[in-house]
């Protein structure tokens, strides 16, 4: 049955055999019903759906369903408030594919809703896309009505001091896992099969976070050459999940809501990484018309050459839609579909209206964080874009957490070699140089990895970058790696570098975990992944991107000796320390306070080599490599996950980053009488050799390039 008038014309032909032309523009159906400018999108209801969408400047819109042999039937929008164009067509049905026509610009271009929930593809004809006067119907993506879906359990609600994130891409984390049924490998469902989610759990992740699943495509300069965009940062839709991760085509939405029940009832949290900066349309030197270009480019884009992003455009932040869709969007990934926080890319932009100076109370990161829904998530800002004056590290509000590269930077010097350990002190101790004042240690995101540049592994393995697969003869990505080969560039069979490429990973890896604040480990890692030296892998859906499970799933134990399965041990034995020390993730900074009734000695207490307090000389000694940590456990900050208070033993932390031995003393009473060993990164696994008590006060050997952690004798914690 025809879901427009009576007095509609006969739809006009739209198979594949339909001529690339400017549709000439005909009288269309109308709806009697004006329906209601909110909300936008589809909204379906049980007599028919009421549509709403954006489009500023146009003369007209026409809504156009679009049937399952692509014909169009187009209705004329004739009710317009507060530039939001809509109307309410009775019997149309979850399933029904539509899109909108504008007049007044390109009316050969049929353009996505920017809220549709669902898109039946993710592919578009460039060339159609990109040249004025093209008809893009069967060549675009359309919107597809939907029923609401909802999750149903309850959310883990895990406090940001006891949270430890695991980055990782649905189909990269899942694809090669030979225990997944080949189904559901690349898939939601994959993420949420239990091997998975026992990998988590075991790592002791908290908090799952995900690259991109907004609907997305390649952007015009990747289709022209044939490449995709396997990381997605190139949105199609801000609110339909994407459909290439459903193992069967058309459930992405019960998929990725089931995968999020399936994460929170193991006491997982789900956090997504969102693009809210740029989208899938591309720069004036090759624009296409998909949406928002399309329905109103003034409201949505800063103007050309005002590109902050680096992508060719930028969404203006300033604006009542942008601002709106932002939020619209948030919330309904939130509600809906259960997602517990958000990683913002490039979240300067957000913060820099009309594309100026950075401003933290900009109105959608105030509108963000005051929102009663979104206030509640976790909130994590990329706190940069693509320009020097949008470095915003230590500059959001209350309410934000920032990746902290300035921790990636300082722990990846320090282990090679550079510098003193001034700056390693602050990142050691949560960042309060940065984030004092009204927030605490968690809002330092610790990594050392991520995504974007090399793998832990190719860290200590490769001097420069090698991204010559991705088609820009090796000018994209960053040069600033911190890196070191430590005496080959990428393979070796020399027995003595692997071993060090090994024993400073795992230097790395103990330092981010074991820091004051919010870890963050890049998903792989844990298995000793490599891209080849890529540090900008963004095309690259192949094995280069893909986890490897082989080394750590085979069931001959011939085989468990890895370099892969002795990382994977020593990360697990690492997080289950973190996870057992709430002394090691305290939820406020420390003070260099003694508790009550104590014995007079602070929270906190740095020595040098020789067992005495750190002077000014010694953190201003650029040559220094070697520092000792003291926290007290008798005055955790901070609560357990039911808000119990919390104790601990005393931890003393040492890191020596020199090649050479070197000659320590272990600072004494009040702080400790005796030392036992429970992390050593000379061990391939971290299990200390010895773990025999080690006598404070008394000089010893500790090796070159180590890091120890010591559980403190203390008589005052007897």
């Amino acid at each position: 049955m025809s879901t427009v008038s009576s007095a509609s014309p006969a739809p006009r032909g739209g198979g594949p055999d339909r001529k690339s032309r400017v549709p000439t523009p005909v009288p269309a159906g109308s709806s009697p019903f004006p329906g209601d400018p909110f909300p936008l999108g589809a909204t379906l209801t049980d007599r028919g759906t009421n549509f709403a969408v954006v489009a500023d400047d146009a003369d007209s819109v026409e809504l156009c369903l679009v049937d399952a042999l692509g014909n169009e039937q187009p209705i004329l929008l004739q009710d317009r408030r507060y530039g939001i164009w809509h109307t309410f067509v009775p019997g149309v049905r979850a399933g029904q594919r539509y899109g909108y026509r504008v007049n007044g610009r390109d009316r050969s271009k049929i353009l996505l809703d920017p809220y549709a929930l669902r898109v039946d593809t993710t592919d578009y004809d460039l060339m159609a896309a990109s040249a004025v006067g093209v008809d893009t119907l069967g060549k675009v993506p359309l919107g597809i009505v939907v029923e609401p879906v909802r999750v149903r359990g309850e959310r883990p609600g895990v406090p940001w001091e006891h949270t430890v994130i695991y980055e990782a891409h649905v189909a990269g984390l899942t694809r090669l896992h030979p225990e997944l049924p080949a189904a559901l490998r690349g898939t939601y469902a994959g993420i949420a099969h239990p091997v998975i989610v026992d990998h988590l759990r075991r790592l002791k992740v908290t908090t799952l976070q995900l690259l991109p699943v907004h609907a997305h495509t390649a952007e015009p300069g990747l289709a022209a050459t044939g490449r995709r965009n396997y990381w997605g940062y190139s949105t199609l839709s801000f609110f339909a999940v994407h459909p290439g991760y459903a193992s069967v085509p058309g459930q992405e939405l019960t998929e990725f809501a089931a995968m999020v029940d399936t994460l929170h009832a193991a006491g997982i949290e789900v956090v997504l990484d969102v693009v809210y900066n740029h989208t899938c349309e591309g720069g004036s030197d090759l624009p296409v018309e998909l949406s928002w270009r399309g329905l109103a480019p003034d409201t949505y884009y800063l103007p050309s050459g005002h590109d902050i992003t680096g992508t060719g455009l930028t969404l203006d932040p300033r604006t009542l839609t942008v601002v709106r869709m932002i939020t619209d969007s948030l919330r309904y990934w939130a509600t809906h579909l259960g997602v517990d926080g958000f990683r913002f890319d490039l979240a300067s932009v957000l913060g820099r209206p009309g594309g100026g100076a950075f401003d933290a109370g900009s109105a959608v990161l105030t509108a963000i964080a005051a929102d009663p829904v979104l206030s509640r998530c976790k909130l994590i800002a990329e706190p940069w874009d693509a320009t020097g004056e949008g470095y915003a590290v230590g500059r959001f509000g209350t309410q934000w957490a920032e990746w902290n590269d300035r921790f990636r930077d300082s722990i990846r010097d320090f282990w090679r070699g550079v510098g003193g350990v001034r700056e390693l002190g602050y990142r050691l101790s949560g960042s309060e140089d940065l984030y004092g004042g009204t927030r605490g240690p968690w809002a330092s995101v610790n990594f050392v990895t991520a995504h974007d540049g090399f793998t832990l592994r190719d860290v200590v393995s490769y001097d420069g970058k090698h991204n010559e697969a991705n088609g820009e003869r090796n000018r994209d990505g960053t040069d600033n790696n911190r890196s070191s080969n430590y005496g080959a560039e990428g393979p070796t069979a020399d027995p003595a570098i692997l071993a060090t490429r090994a024993r400073q990973a795992r230097n790395i890896a103990a330092t981010m975990l074991l820091s004051t604040g919010t870890p963050m480990l890049l998903g792989g890692d844990e298995m000793w992944r490599t891209q080849q030296g890529n540090n900008n892998a963004y095309c690259q859906d192949n094995a280069i991107s893909w986890v490897d499970w082989s080394s750590v799933t085979n069931r001959d134990d011939d085989d468990r000796n890895t370099a892969a399965a002795r990382m994977l041990e020593f990360v697990r034995r690492t997080a289950s320390v973190r996870a057992e020390a709430p002394a090691l993730h305290q939820g406020e900074f420390f003070e260099g306070r003694a508790p009550v009734g104590g014995d007079g000695v602070p929270d906190l207490v740095w020595f040098n080599q020789s067992g005495e307090r750190m002077t000014d000389a010694d953190w201003f000694d650029g040559d220094r490599r070697t520092l000792q940590m003291w926290v007290d456990g008798r005055d955790v900050r901070g609560h357990s996950p039911d808000g119990g208070a919390l104790t601990d033993h005393s931890w003393l932390l040492v890191l020596h980053s020199d090649a050479q031995d070197i000659e320590i003393t272990l600072p004494g009473a009040p702080y400790g009488e005796a030392y036992s060993p429970v992390l050593d990164t000379a061990a391939p696994t971290g299990g200390p050799a010895d773990p025999s008590p080690l006598s404070a006060g008394v000089e010893m050997t500790m090796p070159g390039r180590t890091l120890w952690l010591l559980r403190a004798h203390r008589t005052s914690e007897a």
